[in-house]
């Protein structure tokens, strides 16, 4: 889902921290560079998404990203972008649906289907009429005349 509002921002943030947190419960190392207290998880974001402009590629691989989260982390003295407007960030995720939502995208599917069949029938049942180069093309018999 592609988002460029502060809910887009949010769920790239929390994706990131999430992962972070992850690698700081296996690895004690992780942990204490995650709590180096001036540096933010914002500021975090910032640094990936200002490497991405500088890189001008469009899509990066979940490692790609994870890897610049980790080398913020990483440096004592890392250079932030403070340059990260206009941009759309892109988070991978899983929707869960509710079984309302999952009952109605099923009918919606049925519904979308049935119409697509009746559109079929509809056109194969009706008479094809003749065009004026196949009217052409017929001789007229003796008892026409």
């Amino acid at each position: 889902m592609a988002q460029n509002s502060m809910k887009g921002t949010m769920a790239f943030q929390d994706t990131i921290a999430q992962y972070l947190m992850t690698r700081a419960e296996n690895d004690p190392l992780v942990a204490v560079k995650l709590a180096n207290p001036s540096k933010t998880m914002s500021q975090c974001c910032a640094y990936i998404i200002g490497e991405v402009k500088k890189s001008g590629c469009c899509g990066f691989t979940d490692d790609e990203i994870f890897g610049w989260a980790m080398h913020f982390w990483d440096e004592p003295e890392i250079e932030v972008s403070d340059n990260i407007s206009n941009c759309q960030v892109v988070v991978n995720h899983v929707v869960e649906l509710t079984e309302e939502e999952k009952e109605q995208a099923r009918q919606d599917a049925i519904n979308k289907l049935r119409d697509k069949e009746m559109a079929k029938m509809r056109k194969t049942s009706q008479p094809k009429k003749a065009t004026d180069k196949e009217t052409a093309n017929v001789q007229p018999s003796l008892f026409d005349l």
